[in-house]
């Protein structure tokens, strides 16, 4: 798999998918259905409705493309196993400590402190969640792991500074 490409599970093909198919479908009935009764209500310029219902269906129009050009562009991500992080790699981190400026204090931790372990999947830019622990191929942080195996340690800037992790385990 190469870095740079868009990628997606199947299971979020598979809903955008479905998704489509509502769009297409039931929705844009019900858009057009509510256009000509807006219509039927006279006057168009004046029509608070009619314009109402023509911004909804510029809305439709504009997600359904969005998730067309996704649907072609983007590459299904196979299930990975194995010890190299890629797309849909489930990896666990430890953030390592760092040094500034020469002295012993350390980046927000705390010396002391056990550091805590954080789990991680990597996933396509347009299922990347870091509320869910999804993160992209293409962040700072996904670039970083892409192509490393358990035991090798990371860095990447961040807009507080650079951080280091170190690869616990990969699956």
């Amino acid at each position: 798999m190469h870095q740079a490409a868009d990628y997606i599970t199947e299971e979020k093909k598979q809903a955008l998918l479905r998704e489509l198919a509502e769009l297409q479908g039931p929705k844009r009935k019900e858009i057009l259905e509510n256009l000509a009764y807006a219509k039927s209500l006279g006057d168009l310029a004046e029509n608070a409705e009619y314009h109402q219902t023509r911004e909804e269906q510029g809305k439709l129009e504009e997600r359904i493309s969005k998730i067309e050009r996704i649907l072609q562009l983007s590459q299904v991500a196979k299930k990975r196993g194995g010890d190299v992080v890629g797309i849909g790699s489930r990896v666990v981190v430890q953030k390592v400590p760092t040094e500034s400026r020469g002295s012993t204090t350390h980046d927000k931790i705390g010396v002391g402190k056990e550091l805590e372990e954080r789990t991680y999947v990597i996933v396509g830019s347009e299922e990347a969640d870091m509320a869910l622990g999804k993160i992209s191929n293409r962040s700072p942080m996904g670039v970083a792991l892409f192509g490393k195996k358990k035991g090798q340690s990371i860095s990447f800037q961040t807009p507080n500074g650079v951080v280091n992790y170190k690869i616990i385990k990969v699956s």
